[in-house]
């Protein structure tokens, strides 16, 4: 087939190399002259004026991540040099929390609530039980509970030192709003599924060169099309094939934002059939009900800051007297070198950017003792959905031979980067599998009329 994947994020690039893999013809078009999409590198400075490279957003993988570490693996990302992998670990400065062993799944996990540091036998006690008859369901749940719902016989402890944060930084979603089976199929995959699938793996290099940039160097190695600086206004569909940029594809698949995939699509209702005007229609009315949240990565450098672990767990709070908003920092000098740089982030931030930095300041100083000055607070003000209960998402499949892919697209994973990538795999298969049912029809048409 030849095929126009508009986009060049995570999902698109995994989109790529997947259908390049297969033997299609690929063609990427992308708007903006960066990979990455809300993945991806940026330049900045340091207080003395050094040049530093940083991310629009710190990203943690995990080793569950099947479907992306295979791709990374694909395009010839040295895993050892590119990823800082650890062991499970909710550690606060205090050395309290969680942390697991190097030990096979599930005795990790058991051994790391076992001995969890700063937890009554009550608090362990609570999660076990609790653990103990997800395992038994399946990790299967009613749809319409909230993770609050699905955890209230938990301690508080373990609520505001595992359940929140894990919940905050998987789903961008608060406890009470957030999905309890989306949060279920998290945990199973993070925490009680294959051996090294909790293990926390850290990029050490930028997220752009992390997998897109890597990818985009296969791509042409493997006679790939790649279009930066290249905005696609619409997508058109004459006789049995989409029209992209004057050029006529088998199938197209759309690897943009939900907003930026909705915009697309208005423009391409003109001049198409009925069936696909409606099959549009309704696709782009599911993502207009979908609901967005920033992410915030505030970066800060002192000239001796660092952290006892390149990753810590940080108390946060909402309170209106003395606010604490980041859930987790980063030592970046442990991780790409750039000592006494820390990114905090900030899941479901909404605080104005000199507010919110302000208050990620002032919680480094009480809970890490660190003064440090700001160098830059980028935020994402659509980073990711809002993953409640019984939500609705778009499909995959948007009219025929015409897809999307994205961490927002239906599925099981919330908005990640493996939820990005399973998505874009998925996208080529069904486009494949669109096309040969169009050819079969198409065939059979032909021979009955003969």
């Amino acid at each position: 087939m030849k095929i126009a994947i508009v986009g060049a994020g995570w999902a698109g690039m995994a989109a790529a190399v997947e259908a390049t893999s297969a033997g299609h013809r690929v063609c990427v078009f992308e708007a903006s002259r960066t990979l990455g999409g809300r993945a991806r590198s940026v330049r900045g400075q340091l207080p003395d004026g050094s040049p530093v490279s940083l991310d629009n957003g710190q990203h943690i993988l995990i080793g569950a991540y099947d479907e992306t570490l295979r791709l990374l693996r694909q395009v010839g990302v040295n895993e050892d040099h590119a990823l800082l992998r650890l062991p499970m670990t909710l550690r606060f400065a205090d050395s309290g929390g969680v942390q697991f062993p190097r030990w096979p799944a599930p005795l990790d996990a058991l051994a790391g609530i076992v001995g969890a540091r700063g937890w009554r036998l009550a608090d362990k006690w609570s999660l076990l039980r609790l653990a103990a008859d997800w395992h038994g369901r399946d990790f299967q749940c009613d749809a319409r509970l909230s993770v609050a719902q699905l955890c209230q016989q938990l301690s508080p402890r373990v609520m505001a030192e595992m359940i929140e944060p894990l919940c905050l930084s998987a789903l961008n979603t608060a406890v009470e709003r957030a999905s309890a089976q989306v949060f279920l199929r998290v945990l199973q995959d993070a925490l009680l599924g294959e051996t090294g699938g909790s293990n926390l793996l850290l990029p050490r290099v930028g997220l752009s060169e992390l997998f897109p940039q890597a990818a985009a160097g296969w791509l042409a190695r493997h006679s790939a099309e790649l279009h930066l600086g290249k905005r696609i206004d619409a997508v058109l569909l004459q006789g049995a094939q989409w029209h992209v940029a004057d050029s006529a594809f088998d199938a197209v698949i759309l690897a943009t934002s939900a907003a930026e995939s909705v915009r697309l699509l208005e423009r391409s209702v003109p001049g198409a059939p009925a069936s696909v005007t409606t099959s549009i229609a309704e696709w782009t009315q599911v993502c207009r009900g979908l609901c967005f949240g920033a992410i915030s990565t505030v970066y800060a450098w002192g000239a001796d800051a660092a952290l006892a672990r390149p990753m810590l767990a940080l108390r946060s709070s909402a309170a209106d007297i003395e606010p604490t908003p980041a859930q987790f920092v980063f030592d970046r000098g442990q991780l790409d070198g750039a000592r006494g740089l820390l990114a905090f982030v900030v899941s479901a931030a909404e605080q104005e950017r000199k507010t919110l930095q302000a208050q990620v300041l002032q919680q480094a100083q009480t809970q890490l003792g660190l003064k440090l000055q700001a160098v830059q607070t980028i935020t994402e003000r659509r980073a990711t959905f809002y993953c409640t209960p019984s939500l609705l998402r778009p499909a995959q499949k948007i009219a025929p031979g015409l897809l999307a892919c994205g961490d927002y697209v239906a599925g099981p994973y919330p908005a990640t980067l493996e939820g990005a990538v399973r998505s874009a795999v998925g996208a080529v298969k069904a486009a494949a599998l669109d096309v040969y049912h169009a050819r079969g029809t198409d065939k059979t048409s032909k021979e009955s009329n003969q």
